[in-house]
């Protein structure tokens, strides 16, 4: 259904395409959902979204009707999909419409402006995220996977559909909030590809009781899948 990126094979590369009028949100690992202008000032989220077995309801959507979304409203909530999806600035005109600067999610979606990086590249002149601790990578990793809740803030637990906001959930792991910083996305996840790349519950748990470690299998019982819908599953990252 989308047009992959051609520049690049990573999926964080393809998480924005067009064709045909239409944008394409996602990476196509487990979905892509289309986003259509229907007016001046209206963009339209479609209600149906294509799984990679099969069509089904739009994660967070009631119903297939599709949600609609002003370019002026007050919270912005479309140039917030498409800068999550996107790189560098959105510029926005009458005639054209929402246009991002590069399509997908690229080096300086993370990394911030690398034009001194890449005329003299060096490890000091470029921002590195994984110097961040556990809070501060939480934090920024939420900008666009969902910020941790705040201390008040109500958050439904029992929606199957929030599991897929990994900030959220980690923040409430005993695992994260006892690991004094060390424990961050990257512990597990390669930032560069779209799965874990390592088990990392072995560093600090190291129990004869617990022989499953060494096989990479502690996930299955501590952070088990969940299926909000019959063609998705995300991984439940409150550890249990």
């Amino acid at each position: 259904m989308a047009i992959h990126d051609r520049q690049s094979k990573s999926a964080h590369a393809r998480a924005l395409s067009k064709t045909e009028g239409v944008w394409n949100f996602g990476s196509g690992i487990q979905a892509v959902t289309p986003v259509s202008r229907v007016s001046e000032e209206v963009y339209k989220e479609h209600g149906l979204t294509a799984y990679k077995k099969g069509q089904g309801i739009t994660p967070g959507h009631s119903n297939t009707a599709g949600v609609l979304y002003p370019v002026f409203d007050p919270g912005a909530q479309i140039f917030k999909c498409f800068g999550c999806h996107s790189t560098g600035g959105l510029d926005f005109q009458p005639a054209s419409g929402i246009q991002p600067k590069e399509l997908g999610v690229r080096c300086e979606s993370c990394h911030g402006q690398g034009g001194d990086h890449v005329a003299r590249p060096s490890k000091f002149n470029i921002f590195q995220p994984r110097n961040l601790n556990g809070d501060g990578l939480n934090d920024f990793c939420g900008n666009c996977h969902r910020q941790p809740p705040k201390e008040g803030e109500d958050t439904n637990w029992s929606d199957p559909w929030n599991v897929r906001h990994q900030p959220v959930y980690l923040s409430q792991s005993q695992c994260f909030q006892k690991s004094a910083g060390k424990l961050t996305c990257l512990t597990c996840h390669d930032p560069h590809g779209a799965r874990p790349t390592r088990n990392a519950c072995a560093d600090c748990h190291a129990s004869p009781k617990h022989r499953t470690v060494k096989t990479g299998s502690c996930t299955s019982c501590h952070m088990k899948a969940v299926k909000p819908s019959q063609y998705l599953t995300f991984t439940n990252h409150w550890i249990r």
